[in-house]
């Protein structure tokens, strides 16, 4: 017997969640819209979008959650970003980034994805409004496309129909495997170690980004004095360094970062993955749309990953709710065409300044590190420089996504 919804959401992550509660949000408490998540995990424990890293929310993500009536409950489990520094390790060329300058209490704020999936998984099953009903443990098998809906066949033997597909499932998506779609991929031959630190200086809510001559070194303020560390390197010196005890490995980590927090104390539990970038060479199709990082998955250099993946979820709220309200159907091309139109501008400049940065930082020829360390000087002292630098980080964008002033519905 095939089960009928509205919209279908294969990956109950950060994307897919978010996008759930929105059109639950927006659509109201009277709303008969019926969404179906499809999500591999059995709980929150075990799903790899809500282990123990942290995202950098932007300023810009936070006036979203805002607008998503998210961020009342978000602003109690979020450390603010008071000042950004960027350095360059061995070199004097630096760069500051003051809340202050842009009239703003902070440049954005650090959460831990384990919190924010609790927060969000709270937020849906306890909110009135769009039936949401969860399919987990799991995975679509196969995936029919037709003339007015599209249909999957699951893992569990469940069949499933619906208006639209969203795949939020990640940057090796499942629905682009199934449908043949190709992702552009570059290995920059490096991983990052993720781990949470204690030192012996009190971080006040500073972020910092070091560039050293293996990639970026990132330290990003976190709750209880910790700080959150993304350390990129080349891949092939990952293990070695994984192996050390938390005494050897706290020294390389010292070498590399400098004394501006002190002594490194302690290290929680250290992962390590390889940074590959991934991007659909589609965004949208028959019925379908992609999301986050099935639709691109960035380096973290610039910690814009999930903030551009928020801006598609917000896009695609906007021209769901619009053609919701205007009893349209959800998955006709116009809506989607719309949908990818939109993003365009915004998802070719991130991925193109995401690349750009990894090539120029992770670069030792002598040129690149001269026009890199001047640069970051100049910023210093020209506003024409530094202000679209911190524009791009605080995620003001142009293209940025404006979600409806009223609800469809009535809010729940």
């Amino acid at each position: 017997m095939v089960q009928d919804f509205d919209l279908i959401i294969n990956g109950g992550g950060m994307a897919g969640a978010t996008l759930a509660w929105g059109l639950k949000h927006l659509l109201g408490r009277d709303s008969q819209f019926k969404i179906a998540i499809i999500e591999a995990s059995v709980d929150d424990n075990g799903h790899a979008g809500f282990d123990a890293r942290v995202i950098a929310l932007s300023y810009g993500s936070r006036e979203l959650l805002e607008q998503l009536g998210l961020w009342q409950d978000y602003q109690k489990i979020v450390t603010p970003i008071t000042y950004i520094s960027v350095t360059d390790r061995g070199h004097l060329g630096q760069a500051c980034i003051d809340p202050k300058d842009y009239q703003l209490s902070a440049l954005g704020y650090v959460v831990e994805l384990a919190q924010s999936g609790q927060l969000l998984h709270r937020k849906l099953a306890q909110a009135s409004g769009c039936q949401v009903t969860w399919f987990r443990p799991d995975a679509i098998e196969q995936l029919q496309q037709h003339q007015g809906h599209v249909s999957v066949n699951l893992k569990s033997g469940a069949a499933l129909s619906a208006k639209l597909l969203v795949a939020a499932d990640g940057g090796f998506s499942t629905v682009r495997r199934l449908l043949n779609i190709d992702a552009q991929q570059t290995d920059f031959n490096q991983s990052a170690i993720i781990a949470n630190i204690t030192t012996s200086q009190p971080h006040l809510g500073k972020a910092y980004e070091r560039f050293t001559d293996q990639g970026p070194l990132a330290l990003l303020p976190m709750s209880q004095g910790r700080s959150s560390l993304v350390w990129s390197m080349h891949t092939d010196q990952v293990a070695a360094i994984m192996a050390l005890p938390e005494s050897q490995f706290l020294i390389q980590l010292q070498q590399a970062f400098g004394y501006r927090l002190g002594i490194f104390e302690r290290t929680g539990a250290r992962v390590s993955y390889p940074l590959i970038m991934s991007v659909s060479e589609q965004i949208t199709h028959h019925r379908t749309v992609f999301i986050g990082n099935a639709a691109q998955a960035l380096h973290p250099i610039a910690g814009q990953g999930f903030n551009l993946g928020l801006r598609d979820v917000a896009q695609l709220i906007s021209q769901l709710t619009e053609a919701v309200g205007n009893d349209g159907d959800i998955g006709q091309f116009n809506v989607l065409d719309n949908y990818r139109q939109s993003r365009d501008q915004d998802r070719h400049h991130s991925v193109l300044a995401t690349s750009g940065l990894v090539s120029l930082f992770s670069n030792n020829l002598w040129p690149m590190v001269m026009g890199r360390n001047i640069g970051l000087q100049l910023s210093q002292c020209i506003d024409l420089i530094k202000r679209p630098v911190a524009h791009q980080m605080l995620g003001w964008r142009a293209s940025a996504p404006m979600l409806p002033v009223s609800s469809v519905g009535n809010h729940s």
